[in-house]
């Protein structure tokens, strides 16, 4: 009797494990911006729009640098491409529209299940 439960455990522990396993790896970390609509939602002067533009480009190779890593690397490197991003866009952003786009940006990681990366 002891063994059949101890089976039972084990066999609950793996695929409860392999689930996990599978559900990391076939998260993405794209993040594709339309700087366009960007552009509109914060009303970005054309200085701003080509400074935009470069960093969100930046930032999508950065997030692809990061899906690629390993998987103990890949948490690290998710908040240096966010906090980068941020970083960059306070430089380029007046205040209130580097608030907006915070605020849209988090947002966004929320919908996409990147925010527990964040949150570390």
């Amino acid at each position: 009797m002891k063994r059949l439960a101890f089976m039972v455990v084990a066999a609950l522990v793996m695929s409860a494990t392999s689930f996990a396993a599978n559900k990391v790896k076939s998260q993405t970390w794209t993040i594709s911006m339309n700087v366009n609509k960007l552009g509109q939602y914060l009303n970005l002067s054309g200085d701003q729009y080509q400074e935009v533009a470069a960093i969100s480009e930046y930032f999508g190779k950065k997030m692809q640098n990061a899906a690629g890593s390993k998987e103990a690397k890949q948490g690290e490197r998710l908040r240096e491409a966010v906090y980068g991003n941020f970083k960059l866009m306070k430089n380029t952003l007046s205040e209130e529209q580097y608030k907006k786009y915070i605020r849209l940006m988090n947002i966004t990681l929320k919908h996409k299940g990147l925010d527990i990366y964040l949150n570390k």
